[in-house]
């Protein structure tokens, strides 16, 4: 083919999203840090099928058209850092065939190369060694190599092999890849993209190897009383060897009615398990599961906060989104548990994005509830380093609309902290002053269970113990996880400087080891405690010190 016009680009990019959702496990897997938070190849199949669902329908279209809206699909999408920065190297190859109705071997590389320089800008500072570096090592070197007596099939060919090349590359520029022997999972995630758009250039386009999921109703009621909504919690797990065949669906069903749970569902395909519960007690419904094999994905959406926004029915922007009454300044948090929700609409939020490790919100997502607020300004606290970038994005979507100011609180702790410093009578300057020094103050850390052994900067870590982790460096690994949160306490605490301790409990932690732990603190650290009942997954225990 001489010539790569919208129809065969088109399908190129579903066949592209496919195999990057065939792969989305096994690209989670290489996050190199053992925590349960292996998600990179989950946000980048969501993004990029959000970008394909926005063009599928095209027909005889333009590349150039089809590249725009592909690039505003993937934008609204976006999710996660390695998802905003796939957004990112799409719309500058947009850029790149911007009014052009087919491309050529040369103008397809011009393209590519532009996605990679697009991409680097919206970085703040590019770290050598990921998606960044296979994106422009292959654009770079397929640059050099292409000219007008090429094909598109040769052309991209030949890219591929680039891009693969500077994959396996990475662990030499980035020492914990060499470590735990890895590749970048975000680089490996954009291979995989490209390796679908080679098979439809040769004839073998990449079809999804399962069903796609069925959508839950998001406001089916798993709690009509008193209690709420409840949370719509859907996980996927792999059986462990010896269970495969014993298991059975029944039986966990009457066990997740018990929590109690409702709207049920299970479904076992030899020895992949998926389940779709709504329950007031996510955490309890999680670890119920977690006897039978390991977590393959999780998502926890509360169906409470969902509805409250639903049913606030004063002026909307338009017939789809009821907004709340006007105000000068909103604040906004990105956060999960019940608990900690709690806690930032007790500090002034007056929205809260349910999301966070392993469950980062899309750029539509934030857009959305932004709008709804209906603020001049909006303060964004993304409370996750892997949202940070999603942030920024939904703020650049509403420039013009709404003045979006994203403070990069990158945990809970901080995002908690520069809550306590808004003040709803001062000015936004100095809010956003003193928000910002507050969140520099805080000390984070957090203890969570290891899904694999491995060993980081000299810690042998072992599967399923806890491990503690002090201003994100993991410093133990631990079969109990009070005696992780107790190395923690001692790495973060210096009771010179630091005047409080903030503990944020997570799921499934009991009030013997609340109120053993509230002993420790008290016997051995000369500072206030205070104690919140945050209910978040992933983390049994979240602590900040300031």
């Amino acid at each position: 083919m001489q010539l790569l016009n919208g129809n065969d680009f088109i399908k190129m990019v579903v066949s592209g999203a496919n195999q990057l959702d065939n792969q989305r496990v096994r690209i989670d897997a290489l996050n190199v840090f053992p925590v349960p938070d292996g998600d990179t190849g989950t946000n980048m199949s969501m993004t990029f099928r959000a970008g394909a669902n926005e063009i599928k329908d095209l027909q005889d279209e333009p590349i150039s058209v089809v590249a725009k809206k592909l690039s505003k699909g993937l934008l609204m999408g976006a999710r996660g850092n390695s998802g905003v920065i796939l957004s990112q190297i799409f719309r500058g190859f947009a850029m790149g065939v911007e009014g052009l109705e087919a491309v050529d071997a040369s103008q397809l590389a011009h393209a590519l190369k532009n996605g990679a320089a697009i991409a680097y800008k919206a970085v703040m500072r590019p770290v050598e060694g990921t998606i960044l570096t296979v994106i422009r090592e292959g654009s770079d070197a397929t640059g050099n190599y292409s000219s007008g007596d090429l094909t598109i099939e040769e052309i991209f060919k030949y890219f591929l092999a680039a891009c693969d090349k500077s994959l396996q590359h990475t662990p030499e520029l980035l020492p914990v890849l060499k470590e735990v022997g890895v590749v970048d999972s975000g680089g490996a995630g954009l291979l995989e993209v490209f390796k679908g758009f080679d098979g439809a250039l040769n004839g073998k386009p990449v079809e999804l190897a399962h069903k796609p999921e069925e959508a839950q109703p998001v406001l089916a009621v798993a709690g009509t009383g008193e209690e709420g909504y409840g949370y719509c919690t859907e996980f996927i797990i792999r059986l462990e060897d010896n269970l495969v065949e014993t298991f059975s669906e029944q039986q966990l069903k009457k066990e997740l009615a018990r929590i109690p749970g409702e709207s049920i569902v299970c479904v076992q395909d030899e020895d992949i398990v998926k389940v779709h519960v709504h329950t007031l007690k996510p955490g309890d419904a999680l670890n119920l599961a977690q006897r039978f094999g390991e977590f393959l994905k999780i998502k926890i959406e509360n169906m409470q906060e969902q509805a409250d926004h639903l049913g606030n029915t004063i002026v909307g922007v338009d017939d789809k989104t009821a907004t709340a009454k006007h105000k000068e300044v909103a604040l906004i948090a990105v956060a999960a548990g019940e608990g900690v929700e709690k806690a930032f609409r007790e500090l002034h939020c007056d929205a809260v994005v349910a999301g966070g490790q392993t469950m980062n919100p899309s750029t539509e997502s934030l857009v959305t509830q932004i709008k709804k607020l209906n603020a001049d300004n909006v303060i964004v606290l993304p409370n996750n380093s892997n949202i940070v970038m999603t942030a920024n994005q939904a703020a650049q979507v509403l420039e013009g609309q709404v003045n979006v100011i994203v403070i990069p609180t990158k945990t809970i702790p901080q995002g908690l902290s520069a809550c306590v410093m808004y003040n709803p009578d001062d000015s936004l300057d100095n809010n956003l002053a003193n928000m910002e020094e507050a969140k520099n103050t805080v000390k984070t850390g957090q203890v969570t269970f290891a899904i694999k052994d491995t060993n980081i900067d000299g810690v042998d870590i072992v599967k399923d113990e806890h491990m503690a982790i002090c201003q994100g460096k993991i410093i133990a690994s631990d079969p109990d996880r009070l005696e992780a949160l107790k190395k923690t306490l001692v790495c973060l605490v210096d009771e010179q400087e630091n005047e409080l301790i903030t503990l944020i409990v997570g799921q499934g932690v009991n009030d013997h080891e609340i109120t053993e732990i509230e002993s420790y603190i008290e016997d051995n650290f000369d500072l206030e405690l205070d104690i919140i009942n945050g209910q978040q997954p992933v983390y049994s225990f979240i602590v900040g010190v300031e």
